[in-house]
């Protein structure tokens, strides 16, 4: 069975990642929401990642040796080493992680060939980059994690294209008020067979 892109993000309720200036310490997950978080991705195998994402994971290469680190940042930092790192950048000069390949162009025919041969899970991470896999038909499911703050503006979670169409699957509910919703995205209403 081919693997599944998924795309997860952790937002505000108005549906950013960062604020207008580009803060976003008010979604990092508590405990009980990383441990959840760990399950999601527990099945990835493969991460696809822009520039930015990219130097802002590489925190993950070594955060199990530090000491103090909770529990669900340790299986978190085991998950990240375990998987395969793809990072799409045309500038970044080199990759410097285990198990990591740079690519100049993010190619859709590239990103089809690898899902239908994986065995485990792809996840795509940010909005820049999810940008370009949701507009192919790449995605099959978004996780989001809700979290109850507005900030006004900022980065989107989602591109500024109309017509991505979502089936709830779950949901779950956090004690800090988080809520994940996991969707399954579905074909254009275009692309949809007569009688579906």
């Amino acid at each position: 069975m081919p693997g599944k892109l998924v795309y997860s993000a952790i937002t505000s309720l108005d549906g950013y990642l960062t604020d207008p200036q580009g803060a976003y310490g008010w979604s990092a997950p508590d405990e009980e929401v990383l441990a959840f978080v760990n399950t999601v991705e527990r099945p990835v195998g493969t991460y696809l990642l822009g520039r930015r994402m990219y130097g802002e994971s590489t925190y993950w290469e070594t955060a199990a040796d530090e000491p103090g680190l909770s529990p669900a940042n340790q299986e978190f930092a085991r998950i990240w080493l375990a998987a395969d790192k793809i990072v799409y950048s045309r500038t970044l000069p080199a990759v410097h992680t285990a198990r990591t390949r740079l690519e100049r162009e993010f190619d859709p025919a590239a990103v089809r060939k690898l899902k239908a041969e994986a065995t485990a899970d792809l996840s795509v991470s940010g909005p820049t980059l999810a940008a370009p896999a949701l507009a192919a038909g790449l995605v099959d499911e978004c996780h989001l994690f809700l979290n109850p703050v507005t900030v006004g503006g900022g980065l989107p979670a989602f591109p500024r294209q109309p017509g991505l169409r979502l089936r709830l699957l779950d949901q779950h509910r956090f004690g800090s008020g988080v809520v994940h919703l996991h969707y399954a995205v579905l074909p254009p209403a275009d692309a949809e067979p007569p009688g579906a």
